[in-house]
């Protein structure tokens, strides 16, 4: 027993105490979806705390927001011009990637950490890993790579991917902010947020938080009714079709 209190004492003496500590809220936790939802944009804010004993950093602190949405199974598709018709020619899947993500910091993430912590702590689109099925192999790939830009250019032009190296706003020395622009086809599910917290290149801090997407109102009861009761809803909605066409042709009928 005397062994192993003597252990326990020198790793704790052995393992070094977080100086400084990330304090983070999002100003709302619960983004509703309704009919006429046409997007919105949340604010993180939060502070950096140190006690007396944290020795001063020479420079400034440096932050980098990473907010993912729910991770789904999604396909590029590649496109080419064949006897005057454009037909699908190749395909890439990406699996379990983030529906939504977004990187937001304070400056340029090459000014912030060497490559090497880029990669290791996954900063920016080109470091996040994306996992793709090659042939019978899962893997990431290089961020040149044509499948992979195409994905993240087709999800950028909708608002769903993005990087911003200003967004970051430090109000004051150690209290900062930043927005997160949700568009309009936004998906419904968690979103994930991840703070770090850089000083000098290394990461010294992180912290996490979330928010959620719901859909409420007539959506909300069409999405519960289609996953919780497939074959009503498909009879109801077959039903509803066959209606539709019987007005039209009733309405547009010639004599």
């Amino acid at each position: 027993m005397r062994a192993l209190a003597a252990i326990l004492l020198t790793m704790a003496f052995a393992t070094p105490a977080q100086a400084e500590r990330l304090i983070v809220s999002v100003s709302n936790h619960r983004v509703t979806v309704t009919p006429n939802y046409a997007g919105e944009e949340l604010v993180l804010f939060g502070s950096v705390e140190k006690d007396d004993k944290t020795p001063a950093v020479t420079g400034n602190y440096d932050l980098v927001v990473t907010v993912s949405g729910p991770r789904a199974d999604l396909v590029t598709r590649r496109k080419e011009r064949r006897f005057g018709i454009w037909i699908n020619t190749d395909s890439r899947q990406f699996l379990k990637v983030p529906s939504y993500l977004s990187v937001f910091a304070n400056r340029p993430i090459d000014a912030i950490a060497p490559p090497d912590v880029q990669r290791r702590q996954q900063l920016g689109l080109s470091n996040v890993l994306l996992t793709q099925r090659v042939g019978t192999d899962y893997a990431d790939v290089v961020a040149t790579d044509a499948f992979r830009s195409a994905f993240v250019r087709l999800r950028s032009e909708h608002g769903l991917y993005r990087e911003a190296t200003s967004a970051v706003t430090f109000l004051t020395p150690t209290l900062f902010r930043t927005g997160i622009p949700l568009p309009a086809e936004v998906p419904i599910g968690t979103y994930d947020i991840e703070i770090k917290l850089f000083a000098n290149g290394a990461l010294i801090s992180k912290a996490d938080t979330a928010f959620d997407i719901v859909k409420v109102g007539f959506e909300q009861f069409v999405a519960n009714a289609a996953r919780n009761h497939g074959l009503f809803y498909g009879l109801v909605t077959a039903l509803m079709a066959l209606m539709t066409g019987w007005m039209a042709s009733v309405v547009f009928r010639r004599d």
